[in-house]
């Protein structure tokens, strides 16, 4: 089979005082203390933040948007979606941290997350369907994604493989391997079971995951390749770099279009990127503290957003506003009008910011920090709109579910937690 025929498309803390307004409440729980069950050995063990089976419930005494007062039980009835759920991966500790987590982009209830535990698992908001373990992996497992249709989820690890499930079946499909060198991050097609992955033996990989066939090695950069996906029409492939570069790949050739490096580019490696949708540009930022425009037809650096003084950690690109959000170790959000290329707000953080998400089509945008908060702007005014505690350490990773209502965050605490956002909408 031709890689022509495979392309488609193309022809909780719970010990600080807690205040809260009587406006925040969203509903209240009566619990009799004749109903909880006695308390024994391995109730001890989630309250510490260990469960059966590393999945563990978190119930609200009192359901509120924002706050976590108490564990209740791991055995807990079907939770409210306006509580919050804690999900941990064995302990909640430093030496289990999670580093991303994922939303189905057709199931609003299922997520993924992985961890430095060598694990990933599978898991329902909401529900009573015990986590499944997406085991198999030797090292950590730093990042995950589902495919378009929802149908298949892939969990890439720093030991040099990506494991294939079965979202339906919850089984494991199929292992994608390349040269054994660990992945930073891996991307679906946006209409096909196609994978890209960038490694640390600084190549891209590409397979067709129906098949856990090896399609393309895309081989150019002369370092750990950090951040890179298909472009939104998927005809393209874009990478970064720690080599400092940017690399407009075919992806049916494997070849380079454009290279982009040097004076008016970085000056140190690449940490992330974006695309607009309409597949004309990329937005990059770097250790540099720099975050460039980039045309993708031409691969002219054609703009420079000028604002941080210090790593960027994170961007993305509004759906609905011709905006992009950027996130730095300079403890600042900034909010970019890409077409003036201007900053239009800078929201200010106590410590650095880690990740960012938009939500939806809204023009709110959620960041993590380094203080384990999560915080929603509102991108018009820059004002901080809500502020969820709960974390015990960085926040990794956002992500939002498919029906917009609910967003789930990741942290090096060893928890993904999940919040109540529909009054965002």
């Amino acid at each position: 089979m031709s890689i022509s025929e495979e392309l488609p498309g193309e022809g909780s803390d719970g010990e600080e005082e807690v205040f809260i307004n009587e406006e925040d409440i969203i509903h209240e729980i009566t619990i009799d203390e004749e109903d909880l069950p006695d308390r024994d050995d391995e109730d001890d063990d989630v309250v510490n933040g260990m469960g059966r089976g590393g999945f563990c419930l978190e119930l609200q005494l009192s359901v509120y948007a924002s706050v976590s007062l108490s564990v209740f039980s791991i055995y807990s009835p079907l939770i409210p979606k306006t509580s919050m759920i804690l999900h941990t991966h064995f302990k909640a500790t430093k030496a289990n941290e999670v580093f991303i987590v994922a939303c189905s982009p057709t199931d609003s209830s299922l997520v993924a997350s992985g961890g430095k535990d060598d694990r990933g698992f599978l898991w329902r908001i909401g529900s009573e369907e015990g986590a499944l373990e997406l085991t198999g992996h030797k090292d950590t497992v730093g990042t995950v994604a589902f495919s378009s249709d929802g149908n298949l989820l892939a969990c890439g690890s720093f030991d040099g493989q990506i494991n294939v499930w079965n979202t339906a079946t919850r089984t494991l499909k199929g292992t994608l391997e390349g040269s054994g060198s660990g992945f930073e991050w891996l991307k679906w097609h946006s209409r096909g079971h196609l994978i890209i992955a960038g490694s640390e033996d600084c190549n891209v990989w590409m397979w067709n995951a129906d098949h856990n066939a090896i399609l393309n090695t895309f081989a150019g950069h002369s370092n750990t390749v950090t951040c890179g996906d298909f472009t939104p029409d998927g005809k393209l492939i874009c990478t970064g770099s720690d080599d400092a570069s940017l690399r407009i790949w075919d992806p049916r050739s494997a070849q380079s279009r454009h290279v982009v490096r040097g004076h008016g580019y970085h000056s140190d490696g690449l940490t992330c990127l974006s695309m607009t949708s309409d597949s004309q540009t990329v937005v990059s930022g770097s250790k540099d503290s720099s975050v460039h425009i980039v045309n993708l037809n031409s691969g002219q650096v054609v703009g420079s957003l000028a604002g941080h003084t210090n790593s960027i950690e994170c961007l993305g690109i509004s759906s609905s506003y011709g905006w992009v959000a950027t996130g730095s170790m300079d403890q600042k959000l900034i909010i970019w009008d890409l077409t003036h290329q201007s900053s239009r707000c800078i929201c200010e953080h106590d410590e650095g910011v880690t990740s960012l998400t938009w939500l939806g089509s809204s023009r709110y945008v959620a960041s993590g920090c380094i203080d384990g908060k999560v915080r929603i702007w509102d991108s018009l005014s820059g004002a901080c709109a809500r502020e969820f505690s709960g974390h015990a350490d960085v926040v990794q990773s956002l992500a939002i579910t498919a029906d917009g209502n609910t967003m789930v965050s990741a942290s090096s605490d060893g928890s993904a937690r999940v919040f109540d956002i529909s009054m965002f909408k």
